[in-house]
């Protein structure tokens, strides 16, 4: 294992005092407690919040993503590892601006479970909170059973279009519908080409055979649906596109917004390698392009490969991926 790290077990807690540090005056910890954290502007009153949480690892997911704009909170755990339920409840309280609390996270069991006690504990406390479970790597289960699947990239559009109406002031249960409706209309897949270390295990925890690659890997090195030889990008481009168009499915005429993902270790000159493959095959679709994202959005530590996501479009999605959202990860001017 070779890191730029003091101990493993310091990781994420030094890891966040050096994001803190570096934008005190876009985020603050509450409760002393460094895996709270909340925008460090003034909390709006009558605002609804969002909160979200997961295992660090994945940056910019998950605190890379609260900001003016986008989410008030977040928990963080430990590398790949859910936070707890009172971490998630702090954050609950420090952002509650009396119109309730949404919660977005990602399919996972140990997410699930301990928002769902937050949420209990924070009804005691008299706020309201609702949910959103995003889940949309179609490789993770079969079309009719979309509630198995796991949250990955996607979820990026959840926080960004919720953020957006939770900013103009819509209610508790307008946020949730235009987040559940994101997350009806967007589908991932991704391809792993090397795996990764976390730091207090120090060598893998999976491996991939020299030159290979696996197709549908999820973010934590979950298994795929094939193991092979890398082949040309384009290649590997088309056999990532064809269950995601199929999945909803997205037809000629329909509109859609691109995330072209990078786990960790896969340079954007690649990534746009992938994109101009995508771009080609929507084309070919008749799909619009209204727009695209290539980056790095929810990482897997120093994993080689990306993952594609699509985002089916109408015009109050369209309206809200327009508007403005500032983080210390992202930030978008309106267009």
């Amino acid at each position: 294992m070779r890191k730029f790290i003091n101990t493993p077990e310091k990781f994420v807690d030094e890891m966040i005092e050096g994001i803190l540090s570096a934008h005190p005056d876009r985020l603050k910890n509450v409760a002393g407690d460094l895996r709270c954290l909340v925008r460090a502007d003034e909390k709006k009153k009558g605002k609804v919040g969002l909160a979200t949480g997961g295992g660090s690892g994945h940056l910019p997911l998950f605190l890379g993503y609260v900001g003016k704009g986008m989410l008030d909170g977040v928990s963080v755990g430990g590398v790949f590892q859910s936070p707890g339920s009172d971490q998630m409840l702090e954050v609950t309280k420090a952002i509650d601006g009396g119109a309730g609390v949404l919660y977005i996270y990602g399919n996972y069991g140990g997410d699930i479970m301990n928002f769902d006690m937050a949420a209990e504990m924070a009804g005691v406390e008299g706020v309201t909170v609702k949910q959103t479970v995003a889940g949309e790597d179609v490789a993770s289960a079969p079309k009719g059973q979309e509630n198995k699947r796991r949250g990955v990239a996607g979820i990026f559009y959840v926080y960004k279009i919720a953020g957006a109406a939770a900013e103009e002031m819509a209610s508790l249960d307008e946020v949730k519908r235009v987040a559940d409706k994101v997350c009806a209309g967007v589908r991932t897949m991704g391809v792993a080409l090397s795996p990764c270390i976390i730091p207090e295990v120090g060598k893998p925890t999976f491996e991939i055979g020299e030159g290979g690659m696996e197709i549908g890997m999820g973010i934590h090195g979950e298994p795929g649906i094939r193991k092979g030889k890398l082949t040309r990008a384009d290649e590997v481009v088309d056999e990532m596109m064809g269950p995601v168009l199929k999945d909803l499915p997205y037809r000629r005429g329909d509109e859609v917004s691109v995330l072209v993902n990078g786990l960790g270790a896969t340079p954007k000159e690649e990534l746009y390698i992938l994109f101009r493959r995508v771009a080609a095959i929507l084309k070919g679709e008749g799909v619009k392009v209204f727009k695209t994202y290539v980056g790095e959005f929810a990482t897997s530590l120093e994993m080689a490969g990306a993952s594609i996501s699509l985002l089916k479009l109408d015009d109050e999605l369209k309206a809200l991926l327009r508007k403005p959202a500032f983080t210390p990860f992202f930030e978008q001017l309106a267009f």
